[in-house]
């Protein structure tokens, strides 16, 4: 049994926590309902925002690809695939090697990161679901509607690949795509 002074000690952070709570609710509604937070595009996040989106999105992502299958990747044909659709769908906002974004990739916010080395932040299972299922709030659009789930992977094998990949490599990957395209 507690004595009467624990009693009044429990009674007290019950209440101080209560309080705080609740102080903190109102004050977030009132940012709300007041409109201080600026959502321009042109305006950057506070910091703190983009930790907390960042984090989260790491998290939810692992969460979500953990059961996802990785078929065998990289052959030749595949990543001849790939280039061709990053190179429709992915370098405007993300760019390539020695390729910049291009000015609706740099005027995003959060501005598109760069996917040169996305391989060393995820793996190919993450890449898929990242790139089949969009990012929200982010301008990352959900391709699962737009590709074939071969053309998924197949960009998913090309970004693994873009790490080793020098602007030479990248200009003579996407040459060999054009040549690929071109009327017999």
């Amino acid at each position: 049994m507690l004595s009467n002074r624990r009693r009044l000690i429990v009674k007290t952070a019950v209440l101080t926590l209560l309080a705080a709570g609740a102080a903190a609710g109102a004050a977030g509604l009132a940012v709300l309902y007041g409109g201080w937070y600026n959502i321009g595009a042109t305006a950057q996040h506070f910091p703190i925002v983009y930790t907390v989106l960042e984090e989260g999105m790491m998290y939810s992502v692992r969460h979500h690809a953990q059961d996802i299958r990785v078929p065998r990747l990289g052959g030749e044909q595949q990543l001849r695939l790939g280039a061709q659709v990053y190179r429709d769908k992915c370098v405007q906002c993300h760019g390539a090697p020695g390729v910049a974004q291009s000015t609706i990739g740099m005027s995003m916010q959060p501005i598109p990161g760069p996917l040169v080395d996305a391989s060393q932040r995820w793996e190919a299972r993450e890449l898929y679901w990242i790139t089949k299922h969009g990012i929200k709030m982010s301008g990352m659009p959900a391709w699962e509607y737009h590709l074939r789930e071969d053309e998924i992977w197949a960009v998913a094998a090309f970004v693994t690949r873009l790490p080793a990949m020098s602007a030479q490599d990248y200009r003579a990957r996407m040459a060999q795509v054009a040549m690929q395209e071109a009327p017999q």
